[in-house]
């Protein structure tokens, strides 16, 4: 059988297409809160700090009477912490956002402030910016996202506005400091003495008394190094001062005692700077800190955070490589904030010493790893479970390795790893804040604030617990 297959082409008929007229004419509606859904953050973040008190900020307004009214602190204090939200800290990307964004356009309300204007607010109001985070921690109290049961504490390193090939010693800094201080000066002198060469330095149409070329930025390299070289001599100076605490109350303790105390007695203060020391000439306050990827120029970044909801209920910012002296001083700081003290606080064996031990708070119940992480979990592995009173002999140590042995005590530190740890990706890795704009203590300080300020308001938000209820 011989079987013919006849094909037949069938006529199709030409795909529609939604349309796409991009010279069209559009009619965006008139009022800004109908271009984006009703639920989106940014209405969320606007309405939150409608609630906050920004009087101390508008207070600085309050002596400027002449000049150009300037751009209202509710949107410029929007548009800063919106845009940290979003991962999005520099001035310059906040001013493309609000060109570009919807999101960013609703808060600028047809407002447009350069990025000069939003870096410069954010300098200038630094500190009272860093008082929202109390503010935003009360919110989410009343929401019921805080409950101080448990909190964990522990520090990250946060890379500065600086690199580490700016570090120099005490040696280098004076000598650069010389030969600066020598170019400077030779500068200013040929602009003085010889009044033929002006001409061809500055040019006929210039006054002749500007300042030599370079000088500028001269005069702020040497101001960088001078800078650099005090932040040496200050840590030498406050070394020399603790040494000779330690020397006084050694003598305050032998006279009322009478007696002679054992023990090596201090050594008497070296008051000489040593020329090795190490400062950096971008932000002499920055540190060289040791992490798992090796080491970097930056702070040491503090935060309690709340084991119910994953809140920072308390944050800091310090110089010190390690966290061996963070531990009382957070705990005060989680009083400060929230009015009480948790009732337990987890952290790692960075924390525990004998006078954090000694001095913490009573009222809060400590849960300190006695060695690192991986090294604790094999000696709770093969550790025998412990019974009976502790002796009445035992050092505060003592009494924490032995609490945790216990079976509460090894499921309560269990917490801490995903308590804090998320905080701290979510905001380094999920927003990308893992380098300061700003340089210094005190601004690092406002700055790591808004950092966890923002981190709050988004856990607020995604609760759907702080959301006003709809007229």
């Amino acid at each position: 059988y011989i079987v013919d297959i006849i094909f037949i082409a069938m006529p199709t008929k030409n795909r529609v297409f939604m349309r796409y007229e991009p010279s069209q004419e559009l009619l965006i509606p008139p009022n800004l809160h109908d271009w984006l859904p009703k639920d989106h953050l940014v209405y969320f973040i606007s309405e939150v700090i409608d609630d906050l008190d920004l009087t101390p900020i508008q207070r600085y307004y309050d002596s400027e009477l002449g000049g150009a009214p300037p751009y209202h602190p509710t949107m410029m204090t929007k548009i800063i912490l919106y845009g940290y939200a979003m991962g999005i800290p520099s001035s310059r990307r906040m001013v493309r956002a609000i060109d570009e964004d919807v999101a960013f356009r609703v808060l600028a309300a047809g407002n447009r402030p350069d990025f000069r204007t939003i870096s410069d607010f954010r300098k200038n109001h630094i500190d009272r910016l860093k008082g929202l985070f109390g503010q935003v921690v009360m919110l989410c109290r009343k929401a019921g996202l805080v409950k101080l049961g448990t909190v964990a504490l522990d520090g990250t390193k946060v890379k500065a506005n600086a690199s580490l090939a700016k570090n120099r010693s005490y040696e280098n800094l004076c000598e650069e400091e010389r030969e600066l201080e020598k170019e400077i000066l030779d500068g200013l002198m040929e602009g003085v003495n010889v009044d033929e060469e002006e001409d061809k330095l500055y040019g006929r149409d210039r006054r002749g008394d500007e300042l030599p070329e370079g000088f500028r930025t001269k005069k702020e390299r040497l101001d960088r190094i001078r800078r650099a070289k005090e932040e040496i001599e200050r840590k030498k100076a406050e070394e020399v001062r603790a040494q000779e605490e330690k020397i006084e109350d050694r003598r305050r303790r032998e006279k009322e005692s009478g007696e002679r105390l054992r023990g090596r007695k201090p050594n008497e203060p070296d008051h000489s700077v040593d020329e090795d020391a190490m400062a950096n000439t971008t932000d002499p306050e920055s540190r060289i800190m040791k992490t798992s990827k090796g080491y970097t120029q930056g702070y040491n970044c503090q935060a309690v955070v709340d084991a119910g909801h994953q809140i920072i209920v308390a944050e800091t910012v310090t110089q010190e490589e390690n966290d061996y002296h963070q531990l009382v001083p957070m705990l005060d700081k989680v009083r400060c904030v929230n009015g009480e003290y948790p009732d337990r606080c987890i952290a790692d064996a960075g924390y525990c010493t004998e006078d954090a031990l000694a001095t913490a708070p009573p009222e809060v119940g400590l849960y300190l790893a006695t060695m690192k992480d991986r090294n604790q979990r094999m000696a709770l592995q093969n550790a025998p479970s412990v019974r009976g009173r502790i002796p009445a002999s035992a050092t505060p140590m003592e009494r924490m390795k032995r609490k945790m042995k216990t079976k509460k005590g090894q499921a309560i530190y269990r917490k801490r790893g995903p308590t804090v740890e998320p905080v701290f990706g979510q905001i380094k890795d999920g927003r990308r804040l893992d380098r300061f704009l700003l340089r210094g203590i005190v601004k690092v300080g406002g700055e790591w604030s808004m950092f966890c300020t923002t981190h709050n308001i988004l856990k607020l938000w995604r609760s759907g617990r702080g959301r006003r209820e709809p007229a």
